[in-house]
């Protein structure tokens, strides 16, 4: 009895050190996030150490940082895009509110609509360049593809993601809980719904236009 309380293996201790990792991870994120060009590659390192993680597959650190340096320059470049886009889409509602006039509000609406598109593929793209090997052109349309396929699992990664920014905005707590594991436990959330979906989309079986997500980080060395 008391080898199976004190078993390394049992449900309890593998609990607790998910947990240790995870908030591993997340200091990792943020100590590597902070020159904030690196945030792509950081969070595309998180994503792809959290998926290893739910696999129980090797060191969080090592694959952390095996990752960090695979995908540093594209997932910067996505990162840049995507902070491009944002500030010219948050430029575009604030002018629109701020002019009152029709063309204001025809401005605003027009952000709003593309914003949805925006944030469906923001949501899969970091994860979709720590799974597979494409070009950014390619993993951002592949990053919108799958998350408008699997619109489900897109909205119920939105909201954990919409729960963490309100908490973050109106309990004072969550900051500090957020600077410790937040973002790493959101991510491991959400690598559960990637695991899921990527699984339908391995070269073997493509996209449903016949186009696959090209080859599996790993794969092409016998790594994953």
């Amino acid at each position: 009895m008391l080898r199976k309380i004190f078993d390394v293996d049992n449900p309890v201790f593998r609990a607790i050190g998910t947990f240790g990792n995870i908030v591993l991870l997340n200091i990792l994120w943020l100590v590597c996030s902070l020159p904030v060009i690196t945030m792509g590659a950081s969070t595309t390192a998180l994503i792809y150490a959290c998926m290893k993680l739910h696999r129980r597959e090797g060191y969080v650190c090592a694959n952390f940082f095996h990752s960090f340096r695979e995908n540093w320059k594209q997932a910067t470049a996505l990162f840049l895009i995507f902070l491009f886009a944002g500030v010219m889409l948050g430029a575009d509602m604030i002018l629109g509110n701020q002019m009152g006039t029709d063309f204001g509000r025809l401005l605003r609406a027009a952000a709003c609509i593309v914003a949805v598109p925006y944030f469906i593929t923001l949501l899969y793209v970091f994860a979709v360049q720590s799974r597979f090997v494409n070009s950014v052109k390619n993993t951002i349309r592949y990053a919108f593809f799958v998350g408008l396929r699997n619109i489900g699992d897109t909205i119920q990664m939105a909201l954990i993601v919409a729960l963490l920014v309100w908490l973050n905005t109106t309990i004072v707590l969550f900051n500090y809980l957020t600077i410790v594991f937040g973002v790493g436990l959101t991510a491991y959330f959400c690598t559960a719904y990637y695991e899921r979906v990527f699984r339908k989309y391995l070269p073997e079986h493509g996209l449903p236009n016949g186009a696959p997500l090209n080859t599996e980080r790993g794969k092409q060395s016998g790594q994953d």
